[in-house]
């Protein structure tokens, strides 16, 4: 069987057993995804390598997707612990990957006689970390805050309406776990617990047995990366260079719906478009701008723009911090077919200057300027040696996340109306790129000297 066919019926068809059958017997070693999985968050982790790499994970961060179906009348908790990390969320989403509603963690409600650790100020290290979230199969009826942090309130349930190919689907993310703790950040996966129309309550595998969670997603392809043959067409725009649409002073586009993520080829993009819907599977907590990488116009793209303030907690911090964004990274990533991030870096890991700036150069390997080093005061990017995974080698997707603007940060990604607005509105907060040759990099920049 090809595999263009396998995967759609993995993805879409219904029995996919005999096409399974047919492949040939893998060996011990190859069987199965590296990493945690439980009965119903059993798809994943998606991250860097070597979990599953695609639909542009954050490498700092881990996905697992639960697929499932409420029975009629029963209604769904998820029983879990806080994790050590920055941040945890669950999302729902449609049959295209499209974001249906978020509930962050500071909007769960902690079991009695526990805390949740992500309110600002709280302890971080507290052994009494027990949680319950209701998910219900419900449509949500008022329109999601995006990329804001809300008022605080606790104890909302998650909206998870079954989509048109009848299933659930709800993705529960980790970001930055504490030092060491990756992917899980040291807690068990959330488990279910099914309250029957009758009254009976299941747990665990029985649990998932009930809610069918070993079923096959039914998702459209492009939820998870854009089909080859698209992206394929995308690269052939009449009258335009090779290194289309990446320019020379690079531009940077805001994540609005898929038509505005495909006009970045095609010039059509629509500003009044709903945000964070464009991607694939998009956090509806984080806002994106991103732009097309090509280093035919030079070795090393330099991007540097001022930092915002986040909370500290990689290396174990006592209390959750707060500072005008929850969390930010840039992460180099292959082609819209590929959907796979070649490696990010995040707040924590970006060395900063005096006054608060960050250096990021984004290079193949073998042209990584020998000062391109935290040591040295700059974070570095790879261009996968097979550029946009497709067809052209010099080809990256570099973007910003900016997790959850406090209310007064107005310099935010998520402030930003359309991609004209970006300098203007997020001022110094802006990354700018410049293309520049290696040796002129390592002419310019120096290494400080250890004393």
């Amino acid at each position: 069987m090809k595999l263009k066919t396998l995967v759609t019926t993995l993805l879409i068809g219904s029995s996919p057993i005999a096409a399974l059958a047919a492949q040939p017997s893998p060996s011990n070693a190859e069987i199965g995804v590296p990493g945690p999985r439980n009965c119903l968050f059993s798809h994943g982790p998606v991250s860097g390598d070597p979990y599953v790499n695609a639909a542009y994970p954050d490498s700092a961060t881990a996905y697992w997707a639960a697929i499932f179906s409420t029975p009629e009348g029963a209604s769904l908790t998820l029983k879990g612990q806080f994790p050590h990390s920055r941040y945890i969320s669950f999302i729902s989403y449609d049959e295209k990957g499209v974001p249906v509603e978020s509930v962050a963690d500071y909007l769960i409600k902690p079991e009695a006689g526990s805390s949740n650790p992500y309110l600002p100020g709280a302890v971080r290290d507290s052994t009494q970390r027990d949680y319950r979230l209701n998910v219900l199969n419900q449509a949500k009826t008022d329109q999601e805050v995006i990329g804001q942090a809300q008022a605080d309130g606790q104890g909302r349930p998650l909206h998870a309406p079954t989509n048109k190919n009848g299933q659930q689907v709800v993705l529960y993310r980790i970001y930055a776990a504490d030092q060491g703790l990756h992917p899980t950040g040291g807690a068990p996966l959330p488990e279910p617990v099914l309250t029957l129309k009758d009254g009976s309550v299941l747990e665990g595998q029985a649990a998932c047995k009930a809610l069918k969670a070993a079923q096959f997603p039914r998702l459209a392809v492009a939820a998870v990366g854009m089909p080859k043959s698209q992206y394929l067409a995308l690269l052939k725009q009449p009258g335009k260079p090779d290194t289309h649409p990446a320019q020379e002073t690079p531009e940077w586009h805001i994540q609005l719906d898929r038509d505005s993520l495909i006009g970045i080829y095609t010039g059509k993009i629509n500003p009044n478009a709903r945000r964070s819907e464009g991607g694939f599977f998009p956090n509806l907590d984080n806002q994106y701008i991103r732009t097309i990488v090509n280093n035919r116009f030079g070795d090393v793209l330099v991007i540097r723009g001022k930092a915002p303030t986040t909370p500290k907690t990689v290396r174990g911090d006592k209390s959750m911090g707060s500072g005008e964004l929850r969390y930010w990274s840039m992460c180099s990533n292959q082609g819209f077919a590929n959907a796979r991030v070649n490696d990010c870096v995040h707040d924590e890991n970006v060395p900063l200057d005096p006054q608060g700036y960050y250096t990021i150069m984004v290079s193949k390997a073998k042209d990584r300027p020998r000062v391109a080093h935290t040591e040295c005061g700059i974070a570095w990017l790879p261009i996968a040696d097979d550029g946009d995974g497709v067809k052209d080698p010099d080809v990256a997707v570099v973007q910003l996340r900016n997790m959850l603007a406090a209310p007064d940060f107005k310099h935010g990604v998520n402030s930003v109306n359309k991609d004209s607005d970006i300098a203007a509105v997020m001022g110094e907060y802006a990354p700018k790129g410049t293309y520049l040759q290696r040796n002129i990099i390592e002419s310019v920049w120096t290494c400080p000297q250890k004393p």
